[in-house]
């Protein structure tokens, strides 16, 4: 296994947690259960995981546990900085406002996709691949989130991933 300082830090994927229990969807204004997002964490990625044909990612309670404690670390200022997590690859993701559902930040860094080029196993110039290529690493099997709500009203995201992938030189699939 390469050490922290070969590999990238994983994805950064940046969101608002409150709690998982209290987390609101607001484009149907409604609550939203702590089943319903693990379901929405876990579908998302796996979505995009079976599009390059790796294998789904499942639920960890203690990723989702680091990662939820990571975001009331963030609530005060809910700012794009990484957790000093290293053993894990990480997602963070930051919206403007409460509008910002598990499914909205997934997709954020799934779109990513359109910047990273198989053959070359790099990015477009000047663009950040890095969220979609954890999402889809091969070696990857677990994951973890958490979504608050920052004291600005700004939502945080953060998921957490093990093993990590963004391995400097290797390809995600």
């Amino acid at each position: 296994m390469a050490s922290s300082s070969s590999f990238l830090v994983s994805t950064i994927f940046f969101c608002f947690i409150t709690s998982l229990a209290s987390a609101q969807n607001l484009t149907t204004n409604a609550k939203v259960t702590p089943a319903v997002a693990i379901s929405q964490f876990v579908a998302s990625h796996n979505a995009a995981r079976r599009l390059v044909g790796v294998p789904p990612l499942e639920w960890d309670a203690k990723l989702a546990r680091f990662a939820k404690a990571y975001a009331g670390q963030r609530r005060g200022d809910c700012r794009l900085v990484h957790s000093p997590g290293y053993a894990y690859g990480e997602n963070i993701f930051w919206g403007q406002g409460r509008r910002w559902s598990v499914p909205d930040a997934v997709a954020k860094w799934v779109k990513e996709k359109q910047w990273y080029h198989y053959d070359k196993n790099s990015c477009d110039a000047g663009a950040d691949c890095t969220h979609y290529t954890q999402i889809v690493w091969r070696t990857t099997q677990k994951l973890g989130c958490a979504k608050i709500i920052c004291n600005s009203g700004d939502t945080f995201i953060v998921c957490e991933y093990y093993p990590p992938g963004n391995y400097v030189g290797a390809r995600p699939y």
